[in-house]
Formats: structure tokens, C-alpha cells, sequence
């Protein structure tokens, strides 16, 4: 029987998404699925709501089977053909906690502080060494499983396990697939059939470099009038201002949200400049906001996941696509996170990029790209710069490069001193010094 393993099964409502979808494709339906998580009660509400939507939605055919803890972590492994990864170390309490109120005292805001920043940082340094300890156990009992890597920072820990194991691994993320379409939604623009898109770039920062309609009309220059328009009218409702604010001064759109993109950058978060804030719309504190307001969603809402009449439909992610798509060999498109061997040549050879890809029976199958716009690579590569030095930190276990990562890293060396920021990481490291290993 062919395997599937959800590391971090403990996240409900992701879990129901991807396993659910599994229990929707037929070449899926038999899997046994595997579930591991540390935290007892939601590994057991997730054990339940899968063995509840496995009856109610496959017939029972799959076998569903929970483990608890790293002493039972590589049975939960033992013969995966494919380890979902949705871990997050440390949960919204402490370490989320810690990673934003720790800088506010440095005059340090950030918005959502999972994916670059000082924020970015400690979660990659958190993660990595359970990723290390998931990637050995992998090479002993599944050597051949893809891992599909939901967990942000997506760009450190995807290009990590990329670089420094063997484990077959695709980073992926929900922003690629919807891009495109919240992008004319918000602007009112219709087409008649589907639209043809080409994005590139990194995790987050991915470029929306071309947009046609079906008919091969060009679809950007009206895009540009109506952001633009947005812009220059102070009663907008628009809570995409910063990539719209991209689109007029870089030309492009970029496949992330504004509130993860305003703290990619050295522009729009200016403890000197609080009108930008307001201007911009952007949401202060937004990921601790959202992290509270699910954990009350899901007090709220636990019994509806843990109900007898539980159903599903297919959703957008792109687990089960992969799986079905190396299953049968029936080819199947994605936006892919995966390392820069030569396919966007103006970035870091060494850098983990997001370009589309195709999957089938030999796996995930990337495109060349070439030089992204001189713009867009330039803005990649300051959040690259980071990355790559916080890989290096995770592991050496090097301070020292954990300060050049958060020097270089755009909004913290926009905000603070040289002097403040090793001060910030050092404090940082003493309120995670149970979720970190030693540091030198």
C-alpha cells in the first residue's frame, strides 16, 4: 500500500484540505495516510476528522493511522511515498509572541514576520534543526519520498532541505495559484476564457511578468491605469496598495499579499514616516491578529470538523495535483519552489526560486526562465541576501551570521543600527533558547 505522511497533522483544517483532496482522486483513495504531530489533543482531532471524512467520503478505503512525538516520528515516515510538511515550531504562544514583541521594543514593527525580517529569521533558525531531524529519518525509511514543504519561511527551509540533504523536496504556496485571478477580481477587469500568465521570481516575491487574455490581447496596460487610479483616489477601500504601488513604480505585480509585502522592503514601514502606514493600509501586528482570531475560529468551529456528516470538496492546493500527477504520469503544471540550477539567471545560482514546473512520473521538472526584468531581480535579491546568510547560520550555528542576515535583511537594517540590531538577535536568542540549539 503506497503511503502518505502529514507532518504537523495537528493544523485541522490544512490537514482536511490536503487529505481530503487525496480521498478525491482515485489514484489516491488507497493510500494508507499517516498522521504525526507532538501536540496530543490536536493529532487526536485531526485522527478523528480524517477517519470521519476517509468514511464518509472514500468508502473507507484508505487506512488511517496517528503517531505521537519524535520517538515515534520515523515510524510515522517508514515507507511515505510522499511527507506533507505544515509544521510550525514554537506555535503563535511563545514564539510568535516573542518574534514581534521582542523587536517593538527596538521600534521594530512588522506585519506578519513569517517569511523575511527579523521574524523570518528566528522562525527558519527554530525549524531547520526539525528539519534536519525529519530529513535523516526520511533517507532512512522513505529515501525516495517527495516532500512537499507548506511551511514558511518557504524560500530558507525549502532551499535548505534543497542544499543540504537528499530528500526530493518542492517548497509550495497557496499565492501562485491565485494570483492572477484576486488581481483582476480587484480591479474589475473581466476576460472571456481563461487568461495565460507567466510568473517568476522567489517565494512571495514571485512576478506576474506577463498577462494575456484568451484572445492574446495584453492585459497589463489596463491593469496598470485601474492600480494606478486606486492609487491616486484617498477614499479607496483597496487593501492591496503596496503591490499596486509596485505595479506603478516597478511595473509589475508581485504574487504575495501587501501586508507580507510591505515588510520585504525598506519603503513602506517607517517608524519616521507613521503617514506611510495609514496611506498604505498596512496592518501592523497583522499575523499575532490572525493567529488569535484562529485559535477562537477553531474553539468555535472544532465540533463541525469532528462531526459525523463531515464532507469535502476539492480545494486549490497542489498536494493531491503532485501526488496524482507522479502516480500516473498524467502531466500536471504548478508554481514550484526549487533551487536555481540555471533557471533564473539573473538570481544566486544558490538561491531557492519559484518558477512554474512540470510534474509526472520522473517528478517535479522545472522551467528556464532567463533574466527576470532587471527590477524585479534587483528587489528579489535583497530578500535573497538574508536567506541564504540564514541558511548559513541554521547551519554553522554561527552568530555571527545570524547579525549579517538580519544587517542585510531590508526592513530591520532600514529601521535600526548596527549596534541595535546584534543587540535585537541577542535578546531574541535568550527568549528562544528552548527552541533553539547553541549558538556561538
Amino acid at each position: 500500500m503506497s503511503k502518505i505522511t502529514f507532518m504537523g497533522a495537528g493544523s485541522t483544517v490544512f490537514a482536511k484540505n490536503v487529505l481530503g483532496d487525496s480521498m478525491m482522486t482515485e489514484a489516491l483513495r488507497d493510500f494508507e495516510i499517516a498522521l504525526y504531530d507532538i501536540d496530543a489533543q490536536r493529532l487526536q482531532e485531526s485522527f478523528d476528522m480524517v477517519t470521519l471524512l476517509n468514511a464518509n467520503i472514500n468508502e473507507g478505503r484508505a487506512k488511517v493511522s496517528k503517531y505521537l512525538g519524535v520517538e515515534n516520528r520515523r515510524d510515522a515516515l517508514r515507507g511515505a511515498d510522499f511527507v506533507v510538511n505544515a509544521i510550525q515550531v514554537g506555535g503563535y504562544d511563545p514564539c510568535t509572541i516573542i518574534d514581534f514583541e521582542i523587536p517593538k521594543k527596538y521600534g521594530l514593527r512588522q506585519t506578519i514576520a513569517d517569511t523575511l525580517g527579523i521574524g523570518g529569521i528566528f522562525r527558519t533558525l527554530r525549524t531547520i534543526p526539525v528539519l534536519q531531524g525529519f530529513a535523516e529519518d526520511m533517507q532512512a525509511v522513505c529515501p525516495n519520498a517527495w516532500f512537499l514543504n507548506y511551511t514558511n519561511p518557504m524560500a530558507m527551509l525549502t532551499g535548505y532541505m534543497q542544499r543540504y540533504t537528499d530528500v526530493n523536496t518542492v517548497g509550495l504556496c497557496h499565492s501562485v495559484q491565485v494570483c492572477t485571478s484576486h488581481l483582476l477580481k480587484a480591479l474589475a477587469i473581466t476576460t472571456e476564457g481563461p487568461v495565460r500568465e507567466k510568473i517568476a521570481g522567489i517565494n512571495h516575491m514571485a512576478w506576474l511578468l506577463e498577462i494575456y487574455d484568451a484572445q492574446g490581447n495584453d492585459l497589463y496596460p489596463e491593469i496598470k491605469r485601474r492600480a494606478i487610479e486606486v492609487l491616486n483616489n484617498p477614499e479607496n477601500d483597496s487593501h492591496d496598495l503596496v503591490r499596486y504601488e509596485y505595479i506603478r513604480r516597478f511595473g509589475y505585480y508581485c504574487t504575495e499579499s501587501s501586508e507580507h509585502n510591505a515588510e520585504y522592503n525598506n519603503l513602506f514601514i517607517k517608524a519616521n514616516y507613521p503617514e506611510l502606514i495609514e496611506r498604505y493600509k498596512i496592518p501592523l501586528d497583522e499575523y499575532p491578529r490572525r493567529c488569535i482570531n484562529q485559535i477562537q475560529k477553531w474553539s468555535t468551529n472544532r465540533e463541525k470538523y469532528l462531526t459525523e456528516g463531515i464532507t469535502h470538496t476539492r480545494s486549490r492546493e497542489y498536494a493531491s495535483h503532485i501526488m496524482e500527477a507522479i502516480v500516473t504520469g498524467n502531466p500536471y503544471e504548478i508554481g514550484g519552489n526549487v533551487l536555481n540550477t540555471g533557471l533564473i539567471t539573473n538570481l544566486p545560482q544558490n538561491a531557492c526560486v519559484e518558477v512554474p514546473c512540470l510534474v509526472n512520473k520522473r517528478g517535479v521538472i522545472p522551467t528556464v526562465i532567463g533574466d527576470l526584468p532587471e527590477i524585479c531581480a534587483a528587489m528579489n535579491r535583497t530578500n535573497i541576501n538574508p536567506q541564504l546568510l540564514t541558511i548559513e547560520a541554521a547551519v554553522t550555528l554561527r552568530k555571527e551570521a545570524v547579525y549579517q542576515a538580519a544587517m542585510l535583511d531590508p526592513h530591520t537594517s532600514s529601521e535600526l543600527s548596527i549596534d541595535d540590531i546584534v543587540a535585537l538577535c541577542d535578546d531574541l536568542f535568550e527568549a528562544h533558547r528552548d527552541w533553539l540549539p547553541t549558538y556561538r
